[in-house]
């Protein structure tokens, strides 16, 4: 069974949000130290049920997008063909961290997806 292990959201001016985040959620938020604009958002106490995520600079969307880990992308890929769904975002490396892709639903959800694998590039 695949769960959802982090969500992802977008900002055009994501200081803004992460202080409207942290005045609100007090979510707290860490640059990460990756080829990209993005900070690795923790929700709260991990001994407690919930999810931790992730902001990138870039246009918002309607939607948060759920990211299902760990799961091995090609052959979600696959599944999520066979059962109706379309490739959203080709599989692609993000560099130290692993394989993500998204798939978008029959009914238009997305989900994304998130292999581990440190040697992506």
């Amino acid at each position: 069974m695949t769960r959802v292990g982090h969500f992802d959201i977008m900002s055009e001016q994501p200081e803004q949000t992460i202080q409207f985040c942290t005045k609100v959620f007090g979510w707290k938020f860490d640059k990460w130290d990756g080829p990209m604009e993005y900070w690795l958002i923790s929700t709260g106490d991990p001994s407690q049920p919930g999810i931790d995520g992730g902001l990138g600079r870039g246009k918002p969307v309607d939607q948060i997008v759920l990211t299902l880990t760990p799961v091995k992308v090609d052959p979600v890929l696959k599944a999520a063909m066979a059962a109706g769904g379309k490739v959203a975002q080709p599989k692609g490396a993000i560099p130290g961290v692993g394989w993500y892709a998204a798939i978008r639903g029959p009914g238009g959800n997305l989900f994304g997806l998130m292999e581990s694998d440190p040697a992506a590039r």
